[in-house]
């Protein structure tokens, strides 16, 4: 079977380890052919190329700056991508029938691309919604409903609808997701709307005590106290803001220390609070290359997810499963409208509060210290590999496109 993946990530190789390059190669561990259109932008110098490895064709176009940049360049290059998408395929990929196409939020702009190999091949179209845009924007404030924001807000929204109605099978990463996408878009088969989660190859990333000593030693983290750490992006949809005051108000937790690694539009306001404020508890680090991050991960105790308050569409942030691989419990401070905290209390692997109370992010943060840390023991990496493989999501995906074969067949 030929599967073509549609993706804005960046990669070379599906050997790399994220929810995407994971889920590709249990394709070609089943044997299938494997297609991959992975753009770079122009700011990196990268020229356009075709990547030919034993595992995948890899297709590199060059598209305009998505990645911090402001929102009118973002805007322009979102909808200039699936005119691109769709001249490269025709151009490089013309001689290729495909079976099956996988694309993923973000963007919503590969309607085009999707539905030209779909109507070209016959292709069974299979929609990873890692991510719900516009609505996202609204509630953040970045876009609104009416005035020249309004404009903006009603194209997106065109461009999700048919996105969506484009899609025969749109996979969710999680009930709060489905729920979310079948009654805001009740012209779509709710059958059509199933639970595909985030998911990877599940590896033990936990670090042994004498690494974790090292580690801690390293980048002058405390040996002696609980360690919260956050990594990834730090942008508005983590509402820094309220990440700040709930360090403020744990500068005198004995026993706590806060671990902030990453990057992203927000992330001066944190620099200019440690700088100003000098927290004894707080160390703030740009973002690390991935393993040694992960090994950072495992040397840690808790690790953290926070969601802005604002939102109202259900959010299921990926960077759950790495503090899963290194089998931390997790505490996460969101907003109510998605379940991924319910998901973690449910599972017995962590804590949740809401990100608009302070003091519940400080109670909470000091019962946590109270507890010792064997009081979870490997419960949220034996719940990744229940629920979150890679493995589990090829099979329903694979399961999909049989199915859809077996109708159209039927019906001739």
């Amino acid at each position: 079977m030929n599967v073509l993946f549609l993706s804005l990530i960046d990669f070379d190789n599906i050997d790399e380890r994220n929810i995407y390059t994971d889920l590709l190669r249990e394709f070609w561990k089943a044997g299938h052919k494997l297609y991959v259109i992975s753009p770079v932008e122009r700011k990196t110098g990268k020229k356009q190329k075709v990547i030919k490895t034993k595992k995948a064709t890899i297709i590199k176009p060059r598209i305009y700056d998505m990645q911090k940049v402001g929102y009118i360049k973002k805007a322009f290059s979102m909808f200039t991508i699936e005119s691109i998408l769709t001249e490269t395929i025709k151009r490089v990929l013309s001689n290729v029938k495909f079976d099956l196409v996988l694309y993923a939020t973000p963007p919503i702009t590969f309607e085009k691309a999707v539905s030209f190999v779909k109507k070209r091949d016959g292709a069974v179209t299979y929609l990873l919604q890692k991510d719900i845009f516009p609505e996202g924007l609204l509630d953040l404030n970045v876009l609104s409903t009416h005035g020249w924001k309004g404009i903006i807000y009603n194209y997106y929204r065109k461009k999700e609808k048919k996105l969506l109605m484009a899609s025969d099978y749109i996979g969710c990463m999680s009930q709060a997701n489905i729920d979310y996408i079948r009654n805001h878009n009740p012209f779509l088969d709710p059958e059509r709307v199933e639970l595909c989660p985030n998911s990877i190859e599940p590896i033990d990333k936990s670090v042994d005590l004498h690494t974790r000593k090292m580690i801690r030693q390293k980048y002058d983290i405390p040996l002696d106290k609980k360690v919260f750490v956050y990594g990834g992006n730090l942008g508005k949809p983590q509402g820094i803001p309220f990440l700040i005051e709930c360090l403020k108000k744990c500068k005198n937790i004995e026993n706590a220390f806060f671990l902030i690694v990453g990057d992203g539009t927000e992330y001066h306001l944190l620099q200019e609070f440690v700088y100003k404020d000098a927290p004894k508890n707080v160390k703030l680090m740009k973002r690390l290359p991935k393993e040694d991050y992960d090994t950072m991960v495992g040397a840690c105790d808790v690790g953290m997810i926070f969601l802005d308050h604002r939102f109202t569409i259900p959010n299921f942030p990926s960077r759950l499963l790495s503090y899963m691989q290194a089998k931390l419990p997790i505490l996460a401070v969101t907003d109510p409208n998605t379940d991924i905290g319910q998901v973690i209390v449910d599972g017995g692997f962590g804590w949740w509060c809401e990100s608009n109370n302070v003091n519940a992010f400080s109670n909470t943060v000091i019962k946590i210290v109270d507890l010792m840390r064997n009081t979870m023991p490997d419960k949220s990496f034996d719940y990744l590999q229940k629920n979150y493989s890679a493995k589990e999501s090829y099979k329903l995906i694979i399961s999909k496109v049989d199915l859809k074969k077996c109708d159209f067949n039927q019906r001739k």
